[in-house]
């Protein structure tokens, strides 16, 4: 679990196949810190499992289903990435709740520059639309944003200077790609609500869930 708040932009020192994955290999300087095999790091909000680390970089393996998925696949060595370590309990909750499980690729539809930040416009596929709405939380590339506007299937964000500071999200250009992470209580809510035979709530499906 992660919040969307980006440590760090850490960049890719090389890819290399392995096992019928790939591998990449990321240089950072704050993430490695405290950092151990097993762990999982979010890459441009895609949680992977670190494999290596040294004190100046780390590795982490990516599968077929998460490369078709995400926009890992496109990565070429030098790019900068999103670097977030996974929640501890004892962490502040600044951000929202996000698993680093991308839902969908989206892309970059205008890009304008105003007083105090820039306007971010992204298409998303159809089929996430119902989880989103004005003044709702989304992840883009692993960074915690707020729906500014919502007009049929595209999303407006404000990013104010200190995220395009601390992000990857200041070299986005028209018709990039971005990994995209929709609110998971939206998904949770829909599958309770949708379930076979459960048309609605009751009172004994209430019950069943622990409510008295």
């Amino acid at each position: 679990m992660f919040t969307g708040l980006i440590e760090e932009i850490g960049a890719v020192e090389q890819i290399q196949k392995h096992r019928g994955t790939l591998r990449f290999t990321i240089s950072a300087k704050e993430v490695v810190k405290e950092l151990a095999i097993d762990d999982s790091v979010a890459l441009n909000g895609v949680c992977l499992t670190v494999v290596e680390f040294s004190k100046s970089n780390f590795q982490v393996e990516a599968v077929e289903e998460t490369l078709n998925k995400t926009t890992l696949s496109s990565l070429k060595n030098g790019n900068q990435i999103n670097l977030e370590r996974s929640l501890r309990f004892s962490d502040r909750m600044g951000g929202h709740f996000v698993q680093g499980h991308v839902d969908a690729v989206g892309e970059v539809t205008a890009v304008q520059k105003q007083e105090g930040g820039i306007l971010l416009s992204l298409k998303l596929p159809s089929h996430l639309l119902k989880y989103v709405i004005s003044e709702g939380s989304i992840a883009i590339d692993g960074v915690s944003l707020t729906i500014a506007r919502l007009k049929e299937n595209e999303i407006t964000i404000s990013l104010i200077p200190h995220t395009l500071e601390k992000t990857t999200l200041a070299n986005l250009k028209v018709e990039d790609n971005v990994n995209i992470e929709v609110d998971l209580i939206g998904k949770y809510v829909e599958r309770i609500l949708t379930r076979p035979n459960q048309s609605k709530i009751s009172e004994e499906w209430l019950q069943e869930m622990g409510y008295s």
